[in-house]
């Protein structure tokens, strides 16, 4: 993922953090809808420090994805944010599809998603991982749908 970030170092919010975060979405949510109906391309960003104070523009979308990292937060759920070109080992992959590295690599040599191999060592880019997990979720939404019918036309109660 990244030079000293490894998945199992990522922890979620404690208590208190998690009640700043759902403080701070609130007061942040006005300020995003009033801009984006502004169509501003940026937010000031005001930050005090004792007898320090500074000013930064920010750009809309970094604050948006602020504002999803703090909506996460603030419901206890541990949050990291990856660049979309940045590259998973097997095992990295595997937990967030939450499955095991053996299935991710069957997954991979049946050619469900791309890789590329570093020496011996497959890669996967998370852009190609995240396509994956949509594809394999819409799958699986179309056969629950399909279940469902099934079920109603034969009265079981769904």
């Amino acid at each position: 993922m990244g030079p000293g970030l490894e998945l199992k170092d990522i922890t979620a919010p404690g208590e208190r953090s998690a009640r700043e975060a759902a403080e701070a979405v609130r007061r942040l949510a006005p300020l995003l809808r009033r801009s984006r109906k502004k169509k501003a391309a940026s937010l000031r960003l005001h930050a005090e420090e004792s007898s320090r104070s500074v000013s930064i523009d920010l750009p809309l979308e970094a604050v948006e994805l602020f504002a999803r990292v703090l909506e996460q937060m603030a419901r206890g759920r541990a949050v990291t944010i990856v660049p979309i070109h940045a590259e998973l080992t097997t095992q990295e992959a595997a937990n967030l599809l939450n499955v095991s590295r053996p299935h991710l690599i069957r997954l991979l040599d049946e050619g469900h998603m791309p890789f590329h191999r570093v020496g011996t060592h497959r890669r996967v880019r998370v852009a190609d991982l995240l396509a994956y997990k949509r594809r394999d979720e819409a799958r699986r939404r179309k056969v629950a749908d399909a279940l469902t019918d099934e079920a109603q036309k034969l009265r079981l109660g769904y």
